[in-house]
């Protein structure tokens, strides 16, 4: 029996027995009971420890020193104590049975006693057999909500711990003397009710997804075990984690989010390596390029000043940045420090009235002055308020705002344009927000701007810099999984693009730093923490649009740049502050550095914006040629130039050899080059071998050879498709796409091929709508084992089964007109929901105030439910399954939503009852043929009017608009019919 069959057995025979465990209570919490069943049933795991979440309220004596009861046992245990509850619930907590406790009659032992009102929630800690293992349950639990689970230990077991960062601890005072009244304390309880629901929800999404996922873990690590596979009692084998204990993170958002710390870079498998088999390549030469990176030797101030995380910092003059904000080892910080990033001379700024302590603010430099906006001060206080630092004044000043209310947030982005700062995305307790606000610091007035395009959807902890009059943003965290997607906005036209970019992305990551260099767009470190991956820096090379990386020398191990504010400053990148609180290592500040941007003015390749030749003269040219071939210094895909007067060959070198000939390092390669006559120029004339192939050109290329060796004829290029579409990270093709049945002879070589060319991973081809009542899918999946996708639209994301579900492209401008409503205070009742097309532009961009989604097909419903909980909006709908003709309620509707074609009057009558007596808008959709265009509305007016005055309702009936939403098929449009109903 291996080591870890014997922990577990040991573990399973201590939870066996009737005796209590070592935990207070002597035993595990109910709500958990189902989990911890699941994980020790399976052979790769077993769990050690165990809290369902509680509400409690912990007594902690002032001076420990007079309870000889807790010394004594602090002396037995050798661990923190002094403390004891007075209330502890796993369950949603009772005020009055709190506030009796509090302000009742209490006993006399306690009076003194500091009294503090705890929420935390579920933590598990499990043994696991191997670090793949790990990997797999920590990749669960991260998609669940758990976002502070990782690896904890990889040395002598693997252990993980599974939990999240929805705590709450506020103190109240001391019991007999509590410093806050009972409507306060009622207050916070209410609060704690709603985290322990959201840990509730988070808890079972974990069950649901283990039992899903765990079989595969099963039967893909341990084939071997599988008969040893039982249940075991439901009973933990250690104490659940006590208060002041150390078997959870520190309330406050200090506790950063490594995930799983990673010791190797996971593996790409064979699809990835043969779609980006150019960029692979290119990425590999590049990494032999590298920054030089030094640590500041800090003078002036004690260094620890500078130790923060949560900080945010700026350029404040020559050679120096302003770091205000942040957290030390103990609490957040509010003094402004200037670092010199030349000589390392760190000062406090005296200036008077500075804002409160705070972390996961924004500090923007706008002409000479510095603006400090939101941030947290403490678990209940969000911030969302505007201070000025002039240079020349010594004090920080509040502003007050006009304009859109900018709603309280933290672990937002925030950038300058001319004199506007640009904020966009947050954190408010459990809210995320999707939208980009803009603040005018001429008449200090705040702007919402929803934009165009393809918007990024609620994101928290993500980074954004300017780039001109462009913004980026790139990353960041929706509250299930980190983000990797890159956007950019326009701020003229206001309009978002999804960018794609060539080359190897970076890869998905939040609590990261950007900056823009020249014409580069940067991005290191982050979450989760890769060692080999935190040691390059991402270059988006935004005239070649690629992806390029660079190597950062001379760097710990443990920089690992979380939350780190990045400010460029000259030629050199300055790096303050971050760094991470986990269980494997402990707290951990990274020091300030300097790296070095020079290399990037003269690499080559993935690194340039200017092309180099290397000109030597012409009888020297076999020699150089070997030399700069050999070390791999030549420029393979430009062209070996000649002078126009014969006596120069002008060689094309790559940035390695740039940085190489550029810097002070002598040796005998240099020399000899130098005595040839060489000299480094600009290429004028940089002329490329190869341009980029468009995917039609590419995917043409590469079918021909496989019909010739198929002796198939050449004529059948002519059918490959000009046009698809992109859903998520599916590409699907139209429904008529190699429609002919000798396609189907090649389609096992062919379906590869056309995937590689068109840059996916995953390929199908559109089917019609399903003859059922339910409009199932008839999307035919012909690469990828897995149907659902996750597609971004309008700063909306829209998850579904696509081999099962209906997505319709041409629905957007419709769902961008509903989502540019004003929908505020309103009812909205879709009796065609569907995965929420509507549903979900109503809830997130109109801010609707609730939504009755009406929906029988049980895999729409799935999906609806699924993309509720994504957008962040699964609290402001009721979900109703079945016939809308008998859920969809009634009288309560300021709106109606009848999205259904080809037709939708057969609930007309359940539109017309679900709105409000006084009336509302019905949106009715319809195909239409084009020659009734014209009579459609009329009808719809007179059947509205003519049932509501059936249903007794005195209604006038008109039409405010007409949309045409596209062609349905020839000569069929698609119409929707706004019908405007009141009360006469």
């Amino acid at each position: 029996m291996d080591t870890f069959a014997q922990r577990k057995a040991a573990a399973m025979a201590e939870l066996a027995s009737p005796a209590p465990d070592k935990s207070p209570k002597g035993g595990v919490d109910a709500p958990i009971i189902p989990l911890l069943d699941l994980l020790n049933s399976h052979p790769s795991f077993f769990t050690t420890s165990s809290c369902s979440g509680r509400i409690s309220i912990l007594l902690s004596n002032p001076d420990p020193s007079t309870d000889q009861v807790h010394n004594q046992e602090k002396k037995k245990k050798k661990k923190a104590g002094g403390g004891r509850w007075l209330f502890v619930s796993h369950e949603k907590a009772e005020p009055e049975t709190v506030l009796k406790l509090l302000f009742g009659d209490f006993k006399d032992e306690d009076v003194g006693f500091e009294a503090v009102l705890r929420f935390e929630p579920m933590i598990v800690a499990v043994d696991c057999r191997d670090l793949e293992a790990a990997r797999q349950l920590v990749g669960v639990a991260l998609s669940s909500g758990f976002r502070e689970s990782g690896i904890t230990s990889v040395q002598k077991r693997v252990m993980v711990a599974i939990r999240c960062s929805i705590r709450m601890e506020v103190p109240l005072g001391q019991v007999g003397n509590l410093l806050v009244p009972d409507e306060y304390v009622s207050y916070l309880i209410g609060i704690a009710n709603r985290k322990m629901e959201t840990n509730k929800q988070r808890t079972d999404s974990f069950l649901h997804a283990l039992q899903e996922k765990l079989a595969s873990v099963s039967d893909e690590q341990n084939p071997s075990e599988q008969d040893d596979s039982h249940i075991v009692p439901t009973r933990n084998s250690a104490a659940s984690p006590v208060p002041n204990g150390n078997n959870g993170l520190k309330l406050d958002d200090s506790n950063i989010e490594l995930g799983c710390i990673c010791e190797e870079e996971e593996k790409e498998d064979e699809i990835a390596k043969s779609l980006n088999s150019d960029t692979s390549k290119e990425s590999l030469q590049n990494q032999n390029n590298s920054l030089s990176a030094s640590v500041l030797n800090v003078t002036g101030e004690q260094i620890e000043k500078i130790f923060l995380w949560g900080q945010s910092a700026c350029v404040y003059s020559d050679n120096k940045v302003l770091i205000f904000g942040g957290i030390g080892r103990h609490s957040r910080r509010n003094y402004s420090l200037i670092l010199d990033a030349s000589s390392g001379l760190l000062t406090t700024l005296d200036v008077a009235r500075p804002p409160l302590e705070r972390m996961g603010h924004s500090v923007c430099l706008v002409g000479d002055d510095v603006y400090v906006i939101g941030g947290r001060a403490g678990p209940l206080e969000i911030l969302n308020d505007v201070w000025v630092l002039k240079k020349n004044a010594n004090e920080w000043v509040q502003l007050e705002c006009s304009g859109n209310m900018f709603k309280p947030r933290h672990r937002h982005a925030a950038a300058v344009v001319g004199s506007n700062i640009y904020v966009f995305g947050g954190l408010c307790d459990e809210e995320i927000y999707s939208c980009m606000n803009v603040l005018d610091t001429k008449s200090m007035h705040w702007k919402q701007i929803k934009g165009s395009g393809k918007l990024p959807g609620p994101c928290h902890s993500h980074a954004m810099v300017a780039h001109g009059f462009q913004l980026f943003l790139f990353g960041g965290h929706n509250g299930h999984k980190p983000l990797g997607d890159l956007y950019s906005f326009d701020t003229a036209s206001l309009n978002w693009k999804r960018e794609i970019i060539s080359g190897k992305p970076p890869f998905a990551r939040f609590s990261h730093s950007i900056f823009a260099y020249k014409n580069y767009i940067g991005i290191l470190g982050g979450c989760p923490f890769r060692q080999q991956e935190h040691q390059k820096l991402a270059l988006l090379d935004l005239n070649r649009r690629r992806w390029v990386y660079a190597k950062i020398d001379s760097v710990g191990k443990r920089n690992m740049w979380v939350r780190s504010s990045a400010v460029v400053i000259d030629d050199k990148l300055v790096l303050v502050g971050g760094g991470a609180s986990c269980y494997a290592f402990g707290t951990y500040f990274s020091p300030p550095m300097k790296l070095n941007l020079n290399f990037l003015k003269t690499s080559d390749g993935a690194n340039s914006d200017t092309s180099y030749v290397f000109q030597v003269e012409k009888e020297y040219a076999k020699q150089i040629k070997d030399v700069l071939k050999s070390s791999g210094w030549l420029d393979l895909n430009r062209k070996v130039k000649v002078t126009q007067n014969g006596r120069h060959v002008l060689f094309p070198v790559n940035g390695v050899f740039c940085e190489f000939f550029f810097s002070e390092k002598v040796n005998g390669e240099k020399e000899f080059l130098v005595s040839c006559g060489g000299s480094l120029k600009r290429d004028e004339l940089s002329i490329n071998r190869k341009g980029p192939k468009s995917p039609q050109n590419l995917m043409r290329e590469l079918v021909k050879p496989l019909l010739e060796r198929s002796g198939m004829p050449l004529e059948f290029l002519e059918q490959l498709p000009t046009r698809w579409e992109q859903l998520g990270d599916m590409v699907v093709l139209p429904k008529n796409s190699f429609r002919d049945p000798q396609w189907d002879i090649i389609a096992k070589e062919l379906w590869p091929i056309v995937a590689h060319s068109l840059g996916t991973r995953r390929l199908a081809r559109q089917g019609g709508v399903m003859p059922t009542g339910t409009r199932d899918s008839g999307l035919e999946l012909l690469i990828g084992s897995d149907g659902w996708v996750t597609h971004h639209e309008n700063g909306i994301s829209y998850s579904l089964d696509t081999t099962k579900c209906m997505f319709s492209w041409g629905n957007r401008s419709e769902k961008l007109r509903m989502a540019a409503l004003n929908c505020t205070d309103e009812v909205i009742v879709d009796l065609f929901a569907g995965i929420g097309y509507f549903v979900l532009p109503f809830l997130v961009k109109a801010l609707a105030k609730l939504v009755y989604a009406c929906e029988w097909n049980p895999n729409a419903l799935t999906a609806l439910r699924r993309n509720l909980v994504d957008n962040s909006v699964a609290d402001q709908c009721i979900v109703l399954e079945g016939d809308n003709r008998i859920t969809a309620p009634k009288g309560v509707a300021d709106r109606v939503c009848l999205g259904l074609l080809p037709s939708s009057e057969g609930s007309w009558i359940t539109g017309v009852r679900a709105l409000r007596v006084e009336g509302g808008t019905l949106h009715v959709h319809g195909n239409v043929n084009d020659s009734e265009e014209s009579k459609w509305p009329d009808y719809v007016v007179q059947s509205i009017t003519t049932i509501s005055q059936n249903e007794g309702l005195s209604w006038q009936v008109n039409v405010t608009h007409v949309e045409r939403v596209k062609w349905y098929g020839p000569h069929i449009l698609h119409l929707v019919v706004d019908v405007k109903c009141q009360q006469i």
